[in-house]
């Protein structure tokens, strides 16, 4: 019988690590031998472990997990990546498979699917939920400059133009002036509609420098 293949699990919520730890080790030809809670801890840990399958959650704390994908696809590049979050933003998708992911799925997958997805990915395929992918090519790439894309980050937060402006060491005129291109380009009627349409794309994940 061939070694089962070995998963490293990142997902900053403890319950949900353990749950799918729990129901990929039912799979006699899978075995979990790693658990971070944090986006930074996924390289040292892959690095000390040597699994064939990194599961990665998108929004962790230290480092997010399209940045995780990024690092691990170059520090081990034969360990296979495959998304599993409940974000299931399409720019969250493009990004993804960009820093080197093999499959992209939500969390609300059977167990019995995911645990396929994993097979798959490990043989070297590609894995992407099928609505998630039409929604994709769907929405297209970001239509956000980086300096835009930052600002709008900023103002999830709330905050005047005054206050975004001392954030960002910016003035006030051009962080009026980004704002009200961002807007524009999202077809939102204020700021908040704007950051709310970008979040739901996806286009606000990282942290890109600025232009």
């Amino acid at each position: 019988m061939s070694e089962p293949i070995r998963l490293l699990l990142a997902d900053d919520q403890a319950l949900v690590r353990g749950a799918l730890a729990a129901l990929l080790s039912l799979e006699p030809d899978l075995t979990v031998v790693a658990e971070v809670g944090r986006g930074d801890e996924v390289v040292p840990e892959a690095q000390r472990t040597r699994p064939d399958v990194a599961l990665l959650d998108v929004e962790m704390p230290g480092l997010d997990g399209i940045a995780a994908t990024a690092a691990l696809h170059r520090c081990l590049p034969a360990c296979r990546v495959l998304v599993v979050t409940t974000f299931g933003r399409p720019g969250y998708l493009r990004r993804a498979m960009e820093a080197g992911a093999s499959g992209f799925v939500v969390k609300d997958t059977p167990a019995r699917q995911l645990a396929d997805a994993v097979r798959r990915v490990h043989a070297g395929l590609r894995v992407v939920d099928p609505t998630l992918a039409a929604e994709t090519l769907a929405s297209g790439e970001s239509p956000l400059t980086e300096r835009e894309t930052q600002l709008l980050r900023a103002a999830r937060h709330g905050g005047t133009v005054a206050d975004l402006a001392r954030q960002l060491h910016l003035s006030e005129g051009t962080v009026r002036n980004h704002l009200s291109a961002a807007i524009g380009k999202t077809g939102a009627r204020n700021r908040a509609e704007a950051v709310r349409i970008a979040e739901e794309n996806g286009w606000l994940l990282g942290e890109p420098g600025a232009r």
